[in-house]
């Protein structure tokens, strides 16, 4: 059986919950979210997650979205208002 590696941008943002902080990842090409109590356990877990994920979609006989890692420029920016924003 030939082994093929595939590649998946997976965004990781932590979350307080009460005094304890989980981390939630999500995978967007796959639509696959996951969350742990650690940076280490949510990256195991969503690795596990995506590749169910692409299991499920290939004996559906359905096609894999594939991340072109090499074409995305993933960055932040700072944006400065003078304006309060209530949501904060």
């Amino acid at each position: 059986m030939q082994k093929q590696v595939l590649n998946y941008r997976v965004i990781i943002e932590p979350e307080k919950m009460g005094k304890k902080t989980v981390y939630n990842a999500y995978c967007p090409s796959l639509g696959v979210a996951d969350y742990g109590d650690s940076v280490e356990q949510v990256l195991k877990s969503i690795k596990d997650g995506i590749r169910l994920a692409i299991e499920c979609l290939i004996e559906e006989k359905k096609k894999v979205p594939k991340d072109n890692l090499e074409d995305q420029l993933i960055t932040s920016v700072s944006v400065t208002t003078n304006k309060i924003a209530t949501a904060l």
